[in-house]
């Protein structure tokens, strides 16, 4: 999935899920109602639409912000840190 959830062995709902979230991070001037339509078919209530749209957007902010300011990332992000599980140390 880390490489491309298109090819992923994925739920129905989850491709659906990050389909738009692709979306809405690649082209979101592109986004239209069938988007928010194709999730609410998968089983996503409008508070699940709009939870996903907000953190989507949340961390095209924050990515940009980081990028804009010259934020350099932590060491265990750089080593793939997001696989890192709670209580794990995240010394490299």
């Amino acid at each position: 999935m880390k490489d491309d959830f298109r090819t992923a062995p994925l739920d129905d709902a989850t491709r659906a899920l990050l389909r738009f979230a692709w979306k809405l991070t690649t082209t979101p001037g592109a986004m239209v109602r069938e988007d928010v339509e194709a999730l609410r078919s998968a089983g996503f209530s409008d508070r699940d639409i709009t939870d996903a749209a907000h953190n989507v957007a949340f961390f095209a902010y924050i990515n940009r912000m980081a990028a804009g300011l010259g934020v350099e990332m932590e060491p265990f992000m750089e080593a793939g840190g997001e696989n890192v599980a709670p209580g794990d140390s995240l010394a490299t």
